[in-house]
């Protein structure tokens, strides 16, 4: 009998993962899951749940980008994957509200460890390239079980409800938040911002023949680019040369097409895009794909003029960042998701 116990006991410390908790300049619950081969952090924002509210999952965009940054003069800012750019406040009211931290990239990181454009490079000798670490777990699959495993988690505490999961991301965030769905059948409604429904390395392309068709490149320099992402993209599908430079990983894994998904879902969906935003190009034929099958389960919103982070756009194209418009765009998500 007691070799029983012993067993089982071993068989529990190897499926549960080990778990840690802080509270987070008196505004968060940060949670670290420890499991064989990985540190797992995330955030609820909330410094005490106790309250019995559903979860909304954020899946931040591409990058190391650390969900609190530690400046110099300031102190810890919590920008939680993109939260701080709308009122989170409004959220926390119905959800409590989650964010999980990039892969090796810690939750806290001093600003003297950030490049200029507030992103973590870890070991790396180059500021502007992430760090070997980075790169080989910045990949589709991992990001999908990493989510789940916050999200088992998560549904074992008392203080959610089970009833209702929101799963919302912007940008390569909306391609995770796709796999989330697509994997893990308790999501009730997906939430999909600035998101490409083909991938990710055809904007490259794209980018480069609306260069040439405003005249702003030749066709021949941008024929030999387009060329150029061809050889890239071959190489980031050949695993020997995977194996030698791990940067390739996200290429491989990110650029698949999320349509078929999209369509698979047969709960809730939610797409809002900017109408410059050269990333959601092909979000305007989206609707198309429903119609043909016959699905009425996709609300889509279009904003005028304004680019991939949702700020509007001046005579040059270029992102008016004195003008935002996240906190409306993502005001017109919550309601959204408060309809039953």
């Amino acid at each position: 009998m007691k070799f029983k116990i012993l067993i089982l006991f071993i068989f529990i410390q190897y499926r549960c993962p080990a778990q840690q908790k802080q509270v987070v300049n008196n505004e968060v619950t940060a949670y670290s899951l420890q499991t064989k081969r990985d540190t797992i952090d995330f955030i609820v924002v909330d410094k005490a749940p106790r309250e019995k509210k559903p979860i909304f999952l954020w899946c931040q965009g591409s990058l190391p980008v650390p969900l609190y940054m530690n400046f110099e003069n300031y102190g810890l800012w919590l920008h939680g994957g993109g939260i701080a750019n709308f009122d989170y406040e409004k959220i926390k009211k119905h959800y409590h509200l989650v964010v999980i931290s990039m892969p090796e990239t810690p939750l806290i990181v001093d600003e003297a460890n950030l490049n200029n454009e507030k992103w973590y490079y870890g070991d790396s000798p180059n500021k502007n390239i992430p760090s070997v670490a980075f790169q080989k777990a910045n990949y589709y699959q991992n990001y999908i079980t990493r989510a789940i495993k916050v999200i088992k988690f998560l549904r074992k505490q008392k203080w959610v409800d089970n009833a209702k999961l929101v799963v919302a991301g912007h940008s390569q965030g909306s391609k995770i938040a796709t796999g989330i769905a697509v994997n893990y059948k308790h999501v009730t409604k997906l939430g999909l911002f600035a998101a490409n429904p083909l991938g990710r390395i055809d904007q490259s392309i794209r980018k480069l023949r609306k260069e040439a068709e405003q005249g702003k490149i030749s066709w021949e320099l941008a024929d030999k680019q387009i060329e150029e992402q061809y050889e890239y993209f071959k190489a980031a599908n050949d695993p020997e040369k995977i194996a030698k430079d791990p940067s390739l990983l996200a290429w491989n894994t990110l650029s698949d097409p999320i349509i078929t998904d999209w369509l698979s879902f047969n709960k809730p969906i939610y797409l809002a895009y900017g109408t410059n935003d050269i990333t959601s190009d092909f979000c305007d034929l989206i609707p198309l794909y429903f119609i043909r099958q016959k699905k009425n389960n996709l609300t889509y919103k279009r904003y005028f003029n304004l680019e991939h982070n949702f700020f509007e756009v001046n005579g040059q194209n270029e992102p008016d960042h004195t003008k935002p418009h996240w906190t409306e765009v993502m005001d017109n998500f919550l309601q959204w998701t408060l309809v039953p």
